[in-house]
């Protein structure tokens, strides 16, 4: 009796395991907030189509401020249409498994530990992988910048309008930052 109630038990937690499990890659992200999130692939696909820039929010499963910026900054309307309307939004897994073939290049998972980090994810933070870490990329899907750390709406949505906007190309960030009025809230 003992051997069916544990057999009956350890198959419980094994289903309950894969239910909860993360999938690798998904062809379509959820929407979080507002922000209508889309993996690395389809904004390739995208890209091919249409040129815009590329927010990408890496971030990984176990870190806690990148959930609370999908909980505070990402949800923010006002900051979300205008990302919606001006960006590709990618949710990159920093410790994704799965390959990406990127300009002619197959960027892999690379074990390190108990964990690991996926090369690209290396490469668009340009080495310093620290979560969460939101990269800006042009429309030609090159780096501009990569910013460490959590940030809320307000400071986010500066930081957004700012590469967005083109004005990192002619405007200092400190008087851009002085002078930044808010996007006007719906």
């Amino acid at each position: 009796m003992k051997q069916v109630i544990f057999a009956v038990g350890a198959l419980v937690l094994v289903v309950t395991a894969f239910a909860f499990r993360r999938p690798e890659s998904s062809v379509t992200l959820e929407k979080k907030g507002g922000i209508n999130w889309i993996t690395w692939e389809q904004m390739m696909e995208k890209s091919k189509k249409q040129k815009r820039k590329v927010v990408v929010d890496v971030y990984t499963d176990w870190c806690g401020w990148c959930k609370r910026m999908d909980a505070t900054t990402f949800s923010d309307d006002c900051l979300a249409n205008y990302i919606n309307q001006n960006y590709y939004a990618v949710k990159f897994d920093a410790e994704q498994k799965q390959d990406i073939v990127f300009k002619e290049k197959t960027y892999k998972f690379v074990k390190n530990g108990m964990r690991g980090y996926h090369e690209l994810a290396a490469e668009i933070t340009r080495g310093q992988l620290s979560f969460p870490t939101v990269v800006f990329l042009d429309e030609k899907i090159e780096v501009i910048q990569s910013i460490p750390g959590y940030r809320d709406a307000k400071e986010f949505e500066t930081i957004a309008t700012y590469f967005g906007r083109n004005e990192y190309l002619k405007t200092p960030w400190e008087t851009y930052q002085k002078n930044y009025k808010p996007l006007p809230k719906n």
